[in-house]
């Protein structure tokens, strides 16, 4: 993704609450999820682990399960939360005024 781009997403009806989707963005895989307050998340699309694919991960709060070996994440920080596996690379996200999520990047 480029410095400085945000990418309109869609609706965030697309999502179900509690799930996770993942989309290509600007050459760069992307795990989007949307816990079951409605609050988005982004995160990238593999673990550090063993390239399990988190968008298809379990949330509660603002963890995330890895689906292949239950490895657990901090979605909004990226932290691992009790093992050693490297953070996960996280993206500004928000749901616009219409209803769409967009992901964002530094500048």
């Amino acid at each position: 993704m480029s410095a400085g781009t945000t990418y309109n997403l869609g609706s965030a009806a697309q999502i179900p609450l509690g799930e996770g989707r993942s989309f290509k963005i600007g050459g760069a895989a992307i795990a989007v999820f949307r816990s079951r307050q409605g609050r988005v998340y982004a995160t990238q699309a593999e673990c550090p682990h063993r390239a399990g694919p988190l968008a298809d991960g379990l949330i509660g709060g603002d963890a995330l399960i890895c689906p292949l070996h239950n490895f657990k994440f901090n979605l909004e920080t990226g932290e691992p939360l009790g093992n050693d596996c490297p953070s996960l690379s996280t993206h500004p996200v928000w749901v616009d005024e219409d209803g769409n999520i967009v992901i964002g990047t530094s500048a």
